[in-house]
């Protein structure tokens, strides 16, 4: 078995340690936003934990009936769908699709309504382990010293001892590896995968899993300094970019967690699941750099806000900037549960004209109890973007200007917190981006057939969103052309092409 080749490109950037963060990377040189940084294909990727049944070459969701799979790999019956199937499945013949045939272990289908498939949960743990045996100089010195936090995963006796029986005893027992692999070694690889990997998704929008041995050292900062792509048409390579301007000497840090979350909810997802406290400028300061993402309406007075007098701190109290007023931490935390309950319940429902109704039901409650960029808010107003234009009587062609208007609003105040959160090169922000500007092409047009904007007024209108519309091609130029990403990359230059064309036929009109 041949392993592809290791390809590394990483002249930008070098390769750190301290006893606070570990290993990480820094800037080696001054670095201008946009500058690719890395460029490296994963050790490994596979399945997600925790999933369906999938093809185990393209990820796609195979086909169980009556509890048997139609879909499956003729040498060692595990699941491929017929594509990969017909095609060889190159991936998974060259990792696990051998150990199966030898040691003859089964696959069982699950349940046809099941969501998860814990049999699956061994296969790019299984695929790490066979990358080791295959270069072990790699593997001692990129993969094993990478954080994988046994001790603080141990504790969470649940999830230990269900990846315990389902990976490492599954792995040693019917697929007979007991004589290659330890209990040890293979707990390892799953906290490593755990901590480390990054979740990607083919061009088919399936999700996986990828190990990338230099990308996966990145430090945490919930405002991020690089910006990353994958690019699964190349063999899932990522490419790490500068988001903005770096020093020499600078760590490179990205997200472990999503940025527009709060305070709480992003301490809650690192501790959980990458087992440590951030300790950001962000993080500590109570109004998130300026931005009151989480911020509540003081219920006493009627000017200030209820702030947190340590975020870092789950018992702290929380106290209004005006009054006198304060109120406990875990009083917050209850109100925050039940508003993300009623959210939630939102979003399970399909677009609809109900649901845009109902979601702005929802921000205009809220507006008397929270911030008005509070993260809940700013949720909903991601929501309300998408719908309008998209859903039955609220079609584009059928949106009066004033509702044109409140688009353009809702868009302009998600890019006011994304300014902070993530600088520069952003795919949320080039996304907010081409969303913007469609309300701008159609008020434009009206104002201008209405007799409201003049022909050099309409002009200037137009050039302005050609500059929002470059600087979202801008963003979406580095991601793979076969996504949905460098599909919409496509749409909006071609949004842009037109708009050129229409100010240059204005500009022929004068």
């Amino acid at each position: 078995m041949e392993t592809s080749k290791a390809f590394h490109n990483f002249n930008r950037t070098a390769v750190r340690s301290n006893s606070l963060y570990g290993r990480y990377l820094i800037a080696e040189s001054d670095t201008n936003a946009n500058e690719l940084l890395v460029e490296e294909l994963p050790l490994v990727y596979g399945p997600k934990c925790n999933g369906p049944t999938v093809c185990l070459e393209c990820y796609s969701p195979v086909i169980i009936e009556g509890c048997v799979v139609d879909q499956c790999c003729s040498k060692c019956s595990w699941p491929l769908c017929s594509k990969c199937s017909d095609r060889g499945a190159p991936y998974h013949g060259r990792w696990e699709c051998s150990v199966f045939s030898q040691s003859k272990a089964k696959f069982y289908p699950v349940l046809c309504d099941a969501i998860r498939c814990p049999q699956l949960d061994c296969i790019t743990v299984l695929r790490v382990l066979l990358a080791k045996e295959t270069d072990p100089d790699r593997w001692d010195k990129e993969i094993a010293p990478m954080e994988y936090h046994n001790e603080e995963r141990r504790k969470l006796t649940d999830v230990w001892n269900a990846d315990f029986v389902n990976i490492a005893k599954y792995l040693r027992g019917p697929c007979r590896l007991a004589n290659r692999f330890s209990e040890d070694l293979i707990m390892q690889v799953v906290g490593i995968l755990e901590v480390n990997a990054f979740e990607a998704r083919t061009t088919q929008g399936y999700a996986l899993r990828c190990l990338y041995p230099i990308t996966g050292i990145l430090a945490h900062n919930c405002v991020p300094n690089t910006f990353r792509t994958i690019h699964p048409s190349e063999g899932f390579k990522i490419r790490l970019r500068a988001m903005c301007d770096l020093e020499e000497g600078q760590q490179l840090q990205h997200s472990y967690t999503y940025t527009l979350n709060g305070t709480s909810q992003r301490q809650e997802h690192l501790k959980a699941g990458k087992f440590f406290t951030c300790e950001c400028k962000r993080c500590k300061d109570p109004t998130e750099l300026g931005t009151n993402f989480s911020t509540f309406k003081c219920s006493k007075c009627d000017e200030g806000w209820l702030l947190s007098t340590n975020p870092l701190d789950s018992s702290c109290y929380w106290k209004c900037t005006i009054c006198t007023f304060k109120t406990s931490n875990n009083a917050i935390q209850k109100a925050l549960s039940v508003m993300q309950s009623e959210v939630a319940t939102l979003q399970a429902m399909d677009p609809s004209p109900q649901k845009l109704q109902e979601t702005e039901k929802l921000m205009r409650k809220y507006r008397v109890v929270a911030h008005p960029l509070h993260f809940i808010q700013t949720g909903l107003r991601q929501n309300l973007i998408e719908m309008y234009g998209r859903v039955p009587e609220y079609e584009l062609s059928e949106l009066p200007d004033v509702m044109l208007e409140h688009k353009e609003e809702l868009c302009r105040q998600v890019l006011r917190v994304l300014d902070v959160f993530e600088p520069g090169l952003s795919r949320t922000r080039a996304m907010m981006l081409y969303e913007l500007h469609v309300p701008l092409v159609l008020l434009a047009k009206s104002g201008f057939i209405a007799s409201i904007l003049t022909a050099d007024a309409l002009k200037q209108k137009l050039l302005d969103v050609i500059a929002i519309l470059k600087e979202c091609v801008d963003i979406l130029k580095y991601e793979d052309s076969e996504t949905q990403e460098g599909n919409l990359c496509r749409v909006a230059q071609q949004a842009m092409d037109q708009l050129i064309q229409s100010v240059e036929g204005l500009t022929v009109a004068e």
